[in-house]
C-alpha cells in the first residue's frame, strides 16, 4: 500500500464525490493492469481535493475490474478529469487493450452498492456500519412517511381504494422523494454520524 494519505484526507466532506469506472482487460494481463492503476494512484493524489482510490479485480471466469476514486466535491473532481495528467495516464493503456464499459457517479449511500462479484486489491472508502445507515435512513424516511400518510388521510378517493393499492400509492409518492431528494440530503447532514466524525458544533466550540 501506499504511504499514509495528506492530512486533507482525513477532514468532512459532505459534499464528497465517489466514481466508479468499469473496464474490461485481458486476463493475461493482470500484473500490467496493477501497474497502470497504481500509476493512476499517484498522479490522482497530487490533485487538491482527493480523498482516496481503490479498485476491484473480477472473479475468476470474469474480466471486468472496477476501479474506484474519491474527490472533496464536484470540483475537485472535474479538474482531475479535465487535467492532461488524466489524459495521458488514459491513453497510456492503449497497449492494455482496456475497454471501459461504464461510469457512474455515487454519492451519500449511493456510494454503498459496490461491485459483487469483486477481489479488493486498494483500500476504498469503507461503507458506514449497518446500525448507523439504518439510523440515518429512518431519519428522513419517517417524517417523509408520516407527512405522505397524513396527506392521503384527506384524500377520499386514496382512502376508498383497497390495502394494496393504499400502500401502493404511498410507496410510489416516497421512493423517488427518498431517493432524489431524502437520501442524499440527510447523508450530506449525517456525514460527521455516518464516519464517526465529531459534530458540527462540536468542532466549532473546539476552535
Amino acid at each position: 500500500m501506499t504511504d499514509a494519505p495528506p492530512d486533507h484526507v482525513t477532514d468532512v466532506h459532505p459534499d464528497a464525490v465517489t466514481v466508479c469506472v468499469s473496464r474490461v482487460v485481458d486476463p493475461s494481463r493482470e500484473a500490467e493492469m496493477i501497474s497502470w492503476l497504481t500509476a493512476g494512484q499517484s498522479l490522482a493524489q497530487l490533485f487538491p481535493g482527493f480523498l482516496g482510490v481503490g479498485w476491484v479485480r473480477p472473479a475468476p471466469g470474469h474480466d471486468t475490474w472496477h476501479a474506484l476514486y474519491r474527490f472533496a466535491d464536484a470540483d475537485a473532481l472535474k479538474a482531475w478529469e479535465e487535467s492532461p495528467q488524466r489524459h495521458w495516464w488514459r491513453e497510456s493503456a492503449v497497449g492494455l487493450v482496456v475497454r471501459e464499459v461504464g461510469t457512474e457517479k455515487r454519492s451519500g449511500i449511493e456510494g454503498w452498492f459496490d461491485a459483487p462479484t469483486a477481489q479488493v486489491l486498494a483500500d476504498a472508502p469503507p461503507p458506514p456500519p449497518r446500525w448507523k445507515q439504518a439510523i440515518t435512513i429512518f431519519l428522513v424516511f419517517y417524517p417523509a412517511s408520516l407527512v405522505v400518510n397524513f396527506l392521503a388521510l384527506h384524500l377520499g378517493w386514496v382512502q376508498a381504494l383497497p390495502l394494496p393499492l393504499r400502500l401502493l400509492s404511498t410507496i410510489v409518492v416516497l421512493t423517488p422523494l427518498m431517493v432524489y431528494f431524502g437520501l442524499p440530503w440527510i447523508t450530506r447532514k449525517m456525514d460527521w454520524f455516518l464516519h464517526g466524525r465529531p459534530a458540527p458544533w462540536r468542532r466549532g466550540s473546539a476552535t
